[in-house]
């Protein structure tokens, strides 16, 4: 059993899908590791380090040959998948939602293909969350980058020439990534209120210290699905937050949005008037901003500030700016995954396509798209 692991810091992702920690685990289910030499440069672990725990480096051909599993940070392209055998596995983070041809180019090339962002949300499978681990290092990264950029102090501070009051930040969607933002702007001594569409989330807040922020109508008590996530709000309840929103936001001075539909576009808090509203030096973090934003004059990739002096931080990537962390968690989290899919007594691949996890994750097999989300609409 072969896993190939390539270098994917040439297309501008940091982080690693295995490090030196996780190597001999993979190495004790009976399998050999080969890595692309720098790898793991974005996230600094030097190729020393992955020999030392028993991997093999070498060129990105040499890496692939032979190579029964594929695991990756990204989706890897077609001509990648064609290197590998038929019916090898590719597990990663596939960004099942988005280009659905691409995906089907892949799975063309006969591969296996699971993406772990598809994980079901059970206890099982809760040391597999890639979405968990990684939106929990964004919220986390949200805060630490809004406090270098915003140029004030977050805590209040009592000093002879005066009291400096402490910064207001306001977090949207208090899902995993926002529930480190609230955790992480406290811990910095922000006055902070959150916001979520979810009845459950207004406990988990308030729990954390911060105020909750929402219209708590009819529409309100409904609004989660039975996996956890927020259910598209209609016109007339998006009017009425939307107005709370508007007349709470003027008064902060950091605000950070997490919201995220699985499948569909970012939805849209934060219009460009209640940006105008914000006092200059204001600082809005859009953690969305690679699925079409949750802030109007959000731009992937640049910081934009406005007429009225509010900087609006699109950065992309938000995990990737703590690789090693990231890569760290990422890697255990394809680890737990692997471990399902080895016969452990014989040390050899037994997927066991009946398993709910593999229903949930697998995207292509022998040359199709076979996930529910690419059957034809009706």
């Amino acid at each position: 059993m072969r896993i190939a692991v390539l270098d994917e810091t040439k297309a501008g992702e940091p982080r690693v899908a295995v490090t030196p920690d996780t190597i001999g685990k993979l190495k004790a289910l009976g399998a050999e590791i080969a890595i692309e030499k720098g790898a793991g440069a974005g996230a600094d672990i030097p190729d020393a380090a992955f020999e030392a725990a028993g991997a093999s480096i070498g060129t990105a051909a040499a890496t692939l040959k032979g190579a029964h599993i594929l695991l990756s940070v990204r989706r890897p392209s077609a001509d990648v998948a064609g290197k590998l055998a038929k019916g090898a596995l590719v597990i990663g983070m596939l960004d099942p939602y988005s280009d659905a041809e691409g995906m089907k180019a892949l799975a063309e090339k006969g591969v296996t293909a699971f993406s772990m962002e598809l994980m079901p949300r059970i206890t099982r499978a809760q040391v597999m969350d890639v979405l968990s681990s990684q939106a929990n290092l964004a919220g986390y990264r949200a805060v630490i980058d809004a406090s270098s950029i915003f140029g004030r102090a977050f805590p209040m501070m009592m000093t002879a020439a005066g009291t400096v009051p402490a910064a207001k930040a306001f977090i949207m969607g208090a899902g995993v990534a926002g529930l480190q933002a609230i955790a992480t702007a406290r811990r910095l001594g922000a006055v902070v209120t959150a916001t979520d569409v979810r009845p459950a989330a207004k406990e988990q807040v308030a729990s954390l210290g911060a105020k909750f922020i929402a219209v708590e109508d009819e529409e309100f008590k409904a609004a989660e699905t039975a996996a956890g996530y927020a259910k598209p709000m209609s016109a007339e309840y998006q009017a009425k937050q939307a107005a709370l929103v508007a007349e709470h936001i003027a008064k902060q001075d950091i605000v950070i949005t997490t919201a995220l539909i699985p499948g569909r576009p970012a939805p849209r808090l934060v219009s460009a008037a209640m940006v105008a509203a914000m006092k200059p030096g204001s600082v809005i973090i859009d953690l969305a901003v690679e699925r079409g934003g949750n802030v109007e004059g959000a731009e992937a990739g640049e910081i934009v500030t406005t007429a009225n002096g509010v900087k609006i931080v699109g950065y992309t990537n938000v995990p990737g700016r703590l690789a090693p962390t990231a890569s760290s968690l990422y890697a255990r989290n394809l680890l737990a995954f692997l471990e399902t899919l080895v016969d452990k007594k014989e040390k050899k691949l037994a997927v066991n396509f009946e398993d709910e996890l593999v229903k949930a994750t697998c995207l292509s097999r022998d040359g199709a798209l076979v996930h529910p989300i690419y059957a034809p609409k009706a």
